[in-house]
């Protein structure tokens, strides 16, 4: 999913500035900034980053600019909304792409499809589980955070393949015979390390997921 440089052309490539530009402007206006203001919780953004910054560099390729990896922007979205995990995983990319593992001209493209979209589904799917269903801590951890995590790198790969398909860069037949099957893999892995991974910070540190509260799925359950 980390397109190298002359994978797409100059219009896709540095096109997408745009909307990634307007994405940050947003994410920086309506960001809960006394959430980060706290010295612990920056602690733990931070650390966040350099945890994924090096699971992004753990990556598979099977044709060039047909890269798979972890993605964790559920985790991230869980922890600190969808603005921060999008500033993060921009930080994430961004360090990525100084050690070589994409290329600066596809750095728009990559954030969108590797954070913006994620993020977003990530929160997407959380909304749902809170207003349809029972606030219970199980629902939580296996629908918001398992098939959450399962759910949104499925989709990125779905996006993923069809902005592959529409720039021309590979054949339809092909990127839905060799390329899309992977997320579906990807998907579990994705859906098993993240859901462990909440349960543990939920169980333990639980002040580090935002999204989790006490009151709505522990207390008189």
């Amino acid at each position: 999913m980390n397109f190298p440089a002359g994978l797409f052309g100059n219009d896709w490539a540095y096109g997408a500035f745009v909307p990634l530009t307007f994405a940050w402007l947003w994410c920086l206006r309506t960001a809960d900034w006394k959430r980060i203001a706290d010295p612990s919780q920056l602690n733990v953004w931070l650390g966040t980053i350099v945890a994924l910054v090096l699971t992004w560099s753990l990556k598979a390729e099977a044709h060039p600019g047909l890269n798979l990896h972890l993605i964790g922007a559920t985790a991230f979205t869980l922890m600190f909304g969808r603005q921060w995990a999008i500033l993060g995983l921009s930080v994430v990319m961004a360090a990525v792409t100084v050690n070589g593992g994409a290329a600066w001209e596809s750095y728009a493209l990559n954030v969108l499809l590797t954070a913006v979209y994620p993020c977003v589904a990530a929160h997407v799917l959380l909304r749902i589980v809170e207003r349809y269903l029972p606030a219970h801590f199980f629902v939580y951890i296996f629908c918001a955070a398992f098939f959450g995590a399962g759910i949104a790198v499925v989709s990125t790969g779905l996006m993923s393949t069809l902005l592959l398909w529409l720039a021309g860069i590979y054949p339809a037949e092909m990127l839905f015979s060799e390329y899309f099957p992977s997320f579906i893999l990807l998907g579990f892995a994705e859906a098993w390390l993240n859901g462990a991974a909440i349960t543990l910070m939920v169980v333990y540190y639980p002040h580090w997921v935002g999204s989790f509260d006490d009151r709505r799925y522990l207390i008189g359950k």
